[in-house]
């Protein structure tokens, strides 16, 4: 009896053993890799390696929360986290950086061996000194590495580009629908789940991926889907995505500060059913190309003395006001000192008495040791700005009174607010976005009770906008100009609107990219 007994049991547990070598076996493997970030070529900034933050292994995690140790996506596969790195927007990148970067990446790729996907989360619109398309480089090196078969699944920024080699190199392709861009995190999920799910189902690359490139350029502050005409076409890209046949939907604005041929919108689908594939491609590209004499900037617009003149008069506070063509999140250098320079030459802001203005910010490393050295409280007189970008207008000396120095701050490192009249200057030791409330407040200030508040932005963050009393878009000087047109394109593809607004209209049937296997 006991012989018989242990007999099953041992057969039992021989029966059993296989069959969770085999569940963990069947697990998928899924690299992580990917770089992001906008890169001006009209600017003279150039963005070096340590501005991108990298990220390896398990740290690449805290970049998306819904992989979080305990969810349900990270129990679904074997995750390979290779390198993830994010810049701020800026210059052109380094040769140099970016080769490194680069190698990092294919290096960690080859050590943790082969894979049967890649989550591949970038901008789309990076450029690098002496290189053309560098997403799309990076996607042929790393299929050099992963090999044609491992499914890809790219996550992108609405005003990245996408390039023909780019699109035919990766499979499933997906972009926020959203600027600003609160779904960011959705979309990566997105982009994620669309993986897995194909996967999963072993049906694997997408039968058809539909591309159809649209001759506009436009600025994200002419084409912010909180107004019309983009909120209504981006309105209709989920429920296309939702379609029987359909796997994913997108559509990109495209950058509009860089000089390359891809820089343009483009409207991909991706899908099993070739006819619903194409047909939803064409019908939301002329859906964009019916409405781009109707996209018009976010808010009201003006000259900087314009803008300043409104925001002295208006009853309403706080009266924001974007310094546009510096902004440092769509890739200016971030250190133009022109509206800075045009502010404090205003006499209502010579004493304490007049107006409460916060600038937010220019980047002053040696006005930030000296303030360090007087302290909260004491004098400083030193100069700021104009170190990268000196175009428009010389470093300006503030002379002033600390009012408050933090310290650790990612981006900026050190931060001083520097009283000058009654303009409240943010000093960082390196340059920085003002976007959220904190960002203030943590430096003793309060734009809510502020006149006004100048920042380097385009359109407002979701906080920003939702702190306004009034807001003005000035049309200021810089690396991101709103004024397309002053800007000197030599290499885009044209005909292009805005710049031939009597263009015949395009050819926008879809163009089927061959699949990834067949390259």
């Amino acid at each position: 009896m006991k012989t018989t007994l242990l007999l099953v049991v041992s057969f039992c547990l021989a029966a059993f053993r296989p069959t969770l070598s085999q569940d963990k076996k069947t697990l998928p493997r899924i690299a992580i890799a990917g770089l992001g970030i906008e890169s001006s070529t009209f600017s003279p900034a150039l963005t070096t390696e340590e501005a991108f933050h990298a990220k390896y292994g398990d740290e690449v995690y805290t970049s998306y929360p819904f992989m979080a140790a305990d969810s349900g996506i990270r129990a679904k596969a074997t995750w390979l986290p290779a390198l993830v790195g994010k810049s701020l927007p800026g210059g052109a990148v380094t040769r140099e950086a970016y080769e490194s970067l680069v190698k990092q990446t294919l290096d960690l790729l080859k050590k943790n061996g082969q894979y049967d996907g890649l989550f591949f989360d970038i901008h789309g619109a990076m450029s690098v000194v002496g290189l053309e398309d560098p997403e799309g480089d990076f996607i042929v090196r790393i299929r050099e590495v992963i090999g044609k078969k491992t499914l890809v699944s790219t996550s992108m920024d609405l005003h990245g580009n996408v390039s023909w080699r780019l699109a035919q190199h990766t499979d499933l392709i997906t972009c926020y629908r959203m600027a600003p861009h609160e779904d960011a995190m959705q979309t990566k999920k997105r982009a994620v789940t669309n993986l897995l799910s194909r996967i999963e189902s072993g049906k694997g690359k997408p039968a058809f991926k539909a591309y159809i490139p649209i001759p506009v350029l436009l600025p994200g502050e002419k084409t912010s889907t909180r107004i019309e005409p983009a909120k209504t076409i981006y309105a209709a890209v989920a429920p296309a995505s939702l379609q029987k046949g359909v796997i994913d939907a997108a559509m990109w604005v495209g950058y509009a500060w860089a000089d390359e041929p891809r820089n343009h919108a483009v409207v991909m689908v991706t899908g099993d059913d070739k006819a619903v594939v194409t047909s939803t491609a064409e019908k939301l590209a002329n859906s964009f190309w019916k409405v781009r004499k109707d996209f018009a900037f976010v808010a009201p617009t003006g000259n900087l003395k314009e803008s300043l003149d409104k925001a002295v008069k208006s009853d309403k506070h706080p009266y924001f006001i974007s310094d546009s063509g510096d902004n440092p999140t769509a890739g200016g250098a971030g250190d133009v000192t022109w509206t800075l320079t045009e502010i404090l030459a205003r006499p209502e802001f010579k004493t304490e008495r007049g107006p409460s203005l916060i600038y937010a910010s220019i980047p002053g490393p040696e006005l930030v040791e000296k303030a360090i050295a007087v302290g909260v409280g004491g004098k400083v007189d030193a100069l700021a700005g104009a170190k990268v970008d000196s175009r428009f207008a010389p470093p300006i000396r503030l002379t002033g009174i600390v009012k408050s120095i933090e310290h650790g701050d990612r981006n900026a490192e050190t931060e001083v607010v520097v009283q000058v009249g009654s303009v409240q200057v943010i000093v960082t030791k390196k340059r920085k976005p003002y976007h959220k409330e904190a960002d203030f407040t943590r430096l003793g200030l309060n734009p809510r009770k502020s006149d006004i508040v100048v920042v380097k932005i385009g359109y407002l963050e979701p906080e920003l906008y939702n702190m306004r009393a009034d807001w003005i878009l000035s049309l200021t000087p810089g690396g991101v100009d709103q004024n397309l047109e002053r800007l000197d394109y030599k290499r885009i593809k044209r005909p292009m609107f805005p710049f031939d607004k009597d263009m015949k209209d395009p050819d926008l049937k879809a163009q089927i990219v061959p699949s990834s296997e067949s390259m």
